[in-house]
């Protein structure tokens, strides 16, 4: 049963998080182009568990779940931080990386304890991130981005959230932490798939 909200402005989107970095991140990378709405206006929606194994599995769990509660488009975004030395870890499990109550803090510090002893030139690293878009209890399209980068061996910078302290893109000097906002967003994993979301044509439906 939808909730009676259901916005009349056709580029109003309902964004399924309750992260508020990235609630924050979203909006200043879309600007003014779509009104955002945040998960007050589903207070029936639980907890989403994110039993998928996939960022895309994740993304269309979350999208689907607010979409049963509400009648307008619904935006859920998956990502996270895969290392090459750790096999692809953590992925899809970057948020509880550090086991039950894990916080960005003590998920940074389990990467570093991991990653003790690996040199430099072995410390490859991508941010990945997929959108799922929903409407009337259906995902109608995925976006994906990704930014290809290293992990150093120590926090640096007072930026950003999750594994950006730890986190130098390719082509910089500075971690994710250090960088501008503007910057960041410009060639993160979010941005670019948030890019090509905007840009797509379906929203004329």
């Amino acid at each position: 049963m939808l909730e009676p909200h259901a916005p009349a402005n056709p580029y109003a989107v309902l964004v399924s998080t309750r992260n508020a970095h990235k609630l924050v991140e979203i909006r200043q990378i879309l600007g003014l182009a779509f009104e955002l709405l945040d998960l007050s206006c589903v207070p029936a929606l639980g907890e989403v568990e994110e039993t998928g194994e996939t960022f895309e599995e994740n993304a269309a769990l979350k999208a689907l779940a607010a979409s049963a509660h509400f009648g307008g488009w619904v935006l859920a975004d998956d990502s996270g931080l895969e290392v090459d030395a750790l096999g692809g870890a953590p992925g899809v499990r970057s948020a509880r990386f550090s086991g039950e109550g894990a916080t960005d803090a003590s998920n940074r510090a389990l990467l570093l304890e991991k990653l003790a002893g690996v040199p430099s030139n072995q410390r490859a690293a991508r941010f990945r991130c997929v959108i799922a878009l929903a409407r009337g209890g259906e995902v109608l399209a995925h976006f994906s981005g990704s930014v290809e980068g290293a992990i150093i061996g120590s926090e640096k910078g007072a930026g950003g959230f999750g594994y950006d302290p730890l986190f130098v893109p390719e082509g910089f000097s500075e971690t994710f932490a250090e960088l501008s906002a503007d910057t960041k967003n410009s060639l993160s994993h979010r941005g670019r798939a948030l890019a090509a979301m905007k840009v797509w044509p379906g929203w004329v439906r």
